[in-house]
């Protein structure tokens, strides 16, 4: 497995889809490293040579690309600083409620997570 800015990557995938399973590249960004380290999009990554991988590597060093822990960092401060200035969406992030308007009367159940159920009270017995 070929490794890449600290990742490894399919072998029997092509390289520009391989590319795309470093966090911060996807298919677009991948075409572009791809032609900026003069490299076929449709050779396998296992038949990479140990230039070729480092021709990517400094493909992507300077298209300065930010990559894996850097983007990361990058989208838990922005989430941070919306919860800081108490915006509609920073307060949606804290409750871990949908974000972009979708429902919640039904669905998002990946964002509210297991369902919790609430039981119906039953009724008091009054005196008579």
């Amino acid at each position: 497995m070929p490794r890449i800015k600290g990742v490894d990557i399919p072998n029997e995938k092509r390289i520009e889809v391989s590319l795309t399973y470093i966090v911060g590249i996807g298919l677009t960004l991948s075409k572009k490293v791809l032609a900026e380290a003069k490299i076929d999009p449709n050779i396998r990554a296992k038949d990479l040579t140990e230039e070729q991988i480092a021709h990517i590597n400094t493909a992507i060093s300077t298209l300065a690309i930010p990559i894996e822990g850097e983007v990361k960092r990058i989208v838990a401060s922005n989430i941070r600083r919306l919860k800081e200035i108490k915006s509609y969406r920073g307060q949606r992030h804290s409750l871990g409620l949908p974000v972009r308007g979708q429902r919640t009367r039904t669905n998002a159940r990946t964002r509210k997570g297991k369902r919790k159920t609430v039981g119906g009270m039953k009724k008091k017995l009054t005196k008579k």
